[in-house]
């Protein structure tokens, strides 16, 4: 059997192909040479690349086997996401491979500017002594706003500490707890612009977002106050900063990141770039040695979960983010109940709910959207079903999801239901729980009839009127054909007289042989159930 093909588009460190390790074919091709891509990627399952290949819908489409494209970075804009999930192709990114060395980075700017280096060593390699020149400030005691709370935002926060500022922030989606523990004083958006000696921004680029320090905040700063972007360009106004420091509203700032990369000729960022108050760099925020390393390490081992059909937590077009290890022994179980589920019905599925109960309720348990859904499509779709696309699935048949959490789950610790209604208006529901300290996953109840089997390859599930010899009849019927029942569940009969009767059997039992059984027993439900364990 031949190897996966893992294509390598852009020069990337040896311990990236080292991550891959020896179970895939592992190509080279300059990303920048398109027709030479496009034939590449025609064999590739994975492409690996930074930012100068362009992966957009053609390069997408040029390949049928492709399963994951991962960019050794942060950054996505040479990525066609839409394109790619359509094509249910899965996009990594290595979100947290930068995070110290743009936090670092940011501080190198605020250093730079409270001591005017860049200046002072541009004029000393000049043949200068001019100390009066540089007269600078020290951060003690200095207020310093981050706007923004997350990774890089918290790792400059750490940083600053030492330096004896006072720390003050802005984050709409970080709690006072968390930001105590940070040693940060949360204030509004305004506040933390006026009262701020050094500003520093770490926010994604959103609409919301874009310019969201333009005219009136910067107008609203103190004359001595310092401005440092190495978010991403376009979070400050460019022609409103430019104003700003040339007419001594503020004092100066320092950029990484620019609106256009690299500025054109006579922009704004152009004219920014000169100004003798401005510390710039050219987009170093991942410039590391360390940082690409962490990259491109952290892509081959999320390009080698995908294609061993694990999922994967850097997946950027796969709902559920970074995956706690609480919730996580959970999506397989979940994946389970969806093909359980799908044994089950006998009509369209046109709305599905996936409930999530117990102490789960405190955790993001998104993910198990996806997983039921690709369990419910694995037996029911000729394409390969997987995180990505399987949402797409339900979207063109016009399956409504909905994600339930509760807390209140008074018999297990933790349950999961898939709860389903059918194009005949029947309802159907499964639920299951991982059992014990080995957490075995177990269904515990079909359509409200209480049982507990644990999940295994072949099921056999029947519904009929109870009355004595029933197992009698599908036990000699499937012990004459050399099937052996390893487990049985009897369900008690609803106020309709009906059973439930669930089989763990050894083997797939042939269709014949259920349509004998099926008759002898009288069921109003009867089909047989075949697990593929994720």
């Amino acid at each position: 059997m031949s190897k996966p093909v893992v294509l390598i588009a852009e020069e990337l460190s040896p311990a990236t192909i080292e991550a891959l390790g020896p179970d895939f074919d592992v190509r080279n091709v300059d990303g920048t040479d398109r027709p030479a891509l496009l034939a590449a990627l025609a064999e590739a399952d994975a492409v690996l690349i930074r930012s100068a290949t362009k992966m957009d819908a053609e390069a997408i489409a040029s390949s049928q086997k492709l399963r994951v494209i991962a960019r050794a970075g942060v950054g996505l804009d040479n990525v066609d996401i839409k394109a790619a999930t359509a094509a249910g192709v899965m996009v990594v990114n290595a979100p947290t491979s930068n995070v110290i060395s743009a936090a670092e980075l940011t501080v190198g700017h605020i250093l730079s500017l409270a001591r005017h280096i860049p200046a002072a060593h541009a004029s000393l390699a000049q043949g200068q002594w001019k100390r009066s020149s540089f007269t600078g400030a020290e951060l003690f005691e200095k207020s310093v706003g981050i706007l923004g709370l997350g990774r890089i935002g918290a790792l400059v926060a750490e940083r600053l500490r030492a330096f004896g500022v006072r720390l003050v922030g802005y984050d709409p989606y970080v709690t006072p707890a968390r930001a105590q523990q940070l040693g940060v004083e949360l204030l509004s958006f305004d506040d933390v612009v006026r009262e701020s000696d050094f500003l520093t921004v770490h926010m994604p680029k959103t609409p919301e977002t874009t310019g969201m320090i333009s005219t009136e905040q910067l107008a609203a700063m103190k004359p001595t106050a310092y401005v440092i972007n190495v978010a991403r360009g376009g979070l400050f106004d460019e022609e409103a900063l430019l104003e700003a420091l040339t007419t001594g509203q503020i004092a100066g700032a320092g950029l990484d990141v620019f609106t256009a990369e690299p500025p054109k000729p006579d922009s704004a960022a152009a004219k920014l770039v000169a100004l003798p108050n401005v510390v710039a760099t050219p987009h170093l925020g991942a410039s590391t040695d360390e940082a690409q390393e962490k990259a491109g390490v952290s892509v081959a081992k999320s390009v080698k979960l995908a294609l061993e059909g694990d999922l994967v937590p850097d997946a950027v077009n796969v709902a559920g983010g970074v995956i706690d290890p609480f919730v996580r022994p959970g999506i397989g179980l979940v994946e389970m109940l969806g093909q359980y589920f799908t044994g089950l019905t006998h009509s369209a599925l046109t709305s599905l709910d996936i409930e999530v109960r117990g102490e789960l309720a405190a955790f993001d348990v998104s993910v198990y959207r996806l997983a039921a859904l690709k369990g419910i499509f694995t037996n029911i779709v000729s394409e390969n079903v997987s995180y990505v696309n399987a949402p797409l699935f339900a979207e063109q048949r016009g399956i409504e999801t909905r994600m339930i959490v509760e807390a209140d789950s008074p018999q297990y610790r933790n349950l999961t239901v898939l709860r389903g209604t059918m194009s005949d208006g029947t309802t159907l529901s499964v639920a299951g729980t991982l059992a014990g300290t080995r957490m075995v996953p177990k269904i515990v109840a079909i359509n409200g009839y209480d049982i507990e089997v644990p999940i295994a390859g072949h099921h056999v599930v029947m519904r009929y009127q109870d009355r004595p010899g029933i197992v009698a009849i599908y036990a000699k019927t499937l012990g004459d054909a050399g099937i052996n029942i390893e487990g049985l569940q009897v369900a008690h009969p609803d106020a309709s007289g009906h059973a439930l009767s669930v089989l763990t059997v050894d083997a797939a039992v042939p269709d014949e042989l259920l349509d004998q059984m099926r008759q002898a027993v009288g069921a109003d439900l009867f089909c047989q159930i075949e697990i593929v364990e994720p």
